[in-house]
């Protein structure tokens, strides 16, 4: 369906029973007699706004039934039974723009409770007809409190909303992400790596745009992730760089060996850099999005020039899509209903890594830790498996804690990395090591952050622009067993496309 023919109950509930005294309510009992676990009731008559309860009936397990006062008029309805959408074909029912609904008329006199068609045998099949009928609706359980029922989405709905995103994104600029005041700290090229590397422990940062004084121009960004090859690197018994040769060795040489290590090679044998991803402050917030997904970088730095050569190039920002997730944020909070898709639950849609159930053997697992597990298996499942975290759990794959990418900027205090072997040290003792370097803010926003399954994809965004959340852990409730985990990026792709 289009934008124009987007379900809308309350305007339909309007227009049935229009004409009617809102004070005017007849009793209706509602039956469902072919069984099931949860049976749920929905219709017209509450704008499609809520599941209601079905209680079954005392000596007969099978059947469920409701009585709810509706006005008189004319009403659609369906049933929610085990999370499954169904019409019952042995009352009155339609077609519809919503699939096949059950439909009854009540007169006027509101004296008596009508009921719905005698009970049939408890084995008719009845159909199920979800694929119409994609709603985001409530459940009123028995405490009294509403809970989200499971809502599905349909196609159009999803373009609708990527639509309405990338139009946004579209429509704005780079230079909207520049804050009011900040500072952005680069490196000089020719800096030794491991002075680098206590500058961005002491910073607080995980990463830094590289300036090259001879080429007058920003070429590229040091990262944790550079850190975390240069302490495997140590590691190697065959290795050429030794903790001595760090005290000069550049990041510029680095760099250069790097690219040579990951043979990044032109046709003459000679290794060659990876050119440095930025953008303009002009350039539109979708077009720096796809940048940082497609280049599978963390950051790009926004370089504004005023000369036509490039030169004297100025650094603005580091743009990150966290940054851009909270203009999406900020612009959508107050018209979420523009976009369907920001109230369906994250576990309903395809964003994130889960892991896999039984029987699906073509998901990609989910890595996971053990606190006992060495440091060195942490680096290189960083590494081999490209994430930018691990959840570290116990026997029963509860969450304990989550080693992060950028953690590894704890090892510069104290030049810790000169002392440890990375085989022989754990996860647990790296994070108690970098516990002592969290600032009191960080503290504050909890390192682990988490989310239920169950979560909307608005709540679940809102979440992740808060300042240091790059992930959120999906847990099952209570137990903290690890389902998945979201990231930032995850979000961009499923809403770019």
């Amino acid at each position: 369906m289009n934008s124009g023919q987007m379900f809308n109950p309350g305007m339909d509930a309007a227009r049935e029973t229009s004409g009617v005294s809102a004070a005017v309510l007849v009793p209706m009992r509602f039956v469902w007699p072919y069984g099931g676990r949860t049976v749920y009731l929905s219709g017209s008559f509450n704008r499609w706004s809520e599941l209601l309860p079905m209680s079954p009936v005392e000596g007969c397990p099978t059947v469920f039934q409701i009585v709810w006062s509706v006005p008189p008029g004319f009403h659609q309805f369906k049933f929610c039974v085990d999370g499954e959408w169904r019409h019952d074909d042995h009352q009155s029912y339609a077609s519809s723009e919503y699939g096949i609904v059950n439909t009854v008329l009540l007169p006027t006199e509101p004296n008596f409770i009508p009921g719905i068609n005698p009970l049939v045998p408890s084995g008719s099949n009845m159909d199920v007809d979800n694929e119409p009928f994609q709603r985001v609706v409530r459940v009123r359980i028995p405490d009294g409190t509403l809970t989200e029922a499971m809502p599905r989405l349909s196609e159009s709905e999803l373009q609708v909303s990527r639509h309405r995103v990338s139009r946004f994104l579209s429509m704005h600029t780079a230079y909207e992400l520049l804050p009011e005041s900040g500072k952005v700290v680069a490196l000089d090229i020719n800096l030794p790596v491991k002075q680098a590397f206590h500058i961005l422990y002491e910073q607080g940062i995980s990463m830094a745009p590289l300036w090259d004084f001879c080429k007058g121009r920003f070429v590229g960004i040091l990262s944790a992730s550079d850190f975390i090859m240069i302490l495997r690197e140590l590691g190697n018994r065959g290795s050429n760089l030794s903790e001595e040769e760090l005290e000069t060795h550049t990041i510029s040489a680095w760099k250069e060996g790097k690219a040579y290590m990951n043979r990044q090679i032109d046709g003459h044998g000679r290794a060659i850099s990876r050119p440095l991803i930025h953008a303009g402050p002009n350039d539109n917030l979708k077009d720096v999005a796809l940048k940082i997904l497609r280049n599978e970088v963390a950051t790009v730095p926004i370089i504004h020039s005023a000369s036509e050569d490039g030169s004297f190039p100025q650094l603005l920002h580091l743009a990150s899509l966290c940054g851009i997730l909270k203009c999406i944020c900020r612009y959508f909070r107050h018209c979420s209903d523009s976009v369907p898709i920001l109230k369906v639950p994250i576990c309903a849609i395809p964003v994130g890594t889960w892991v896999p159930k039984i029987g699906e053997s073509n998901r990609k697992p989910l890595a996971m830790l053990r606190p006992s597990a060495s440091l060195s298996s942490a680096l290189n499942l960083l590494v081999q498996a490209q994430v930018s975290s691990i959840p570290i759990v116990d026997d029963n794959d509860s969450l304990l804690d989550i080693y992060c990418r950028s953690d590894i900027t704890a090892l510069a205090k104290d030049t810790a990395y000169t002392h440890i072997n990375l085989t022989e040290m754990t996860i647990h003792q790296a994070l108690q090591l970098g516990q002592d370097s969290y600032s009191p803010y960080e503290l504050r926003t909890q390192r682990c952050q988490m989310c239920l399954p169950s979560d909307s994809l608005h709540k679940v965004m809102e979440r992740l622009t808060n300042p240091g959340v790059r992930r959120l852990v999906i847990v099952e409730a209570g137990s903290k067993h690890v389902e998945g985990i979201v990231s930032i990026s995850d979000i961009f792709r499923f809403l770019l496309g």
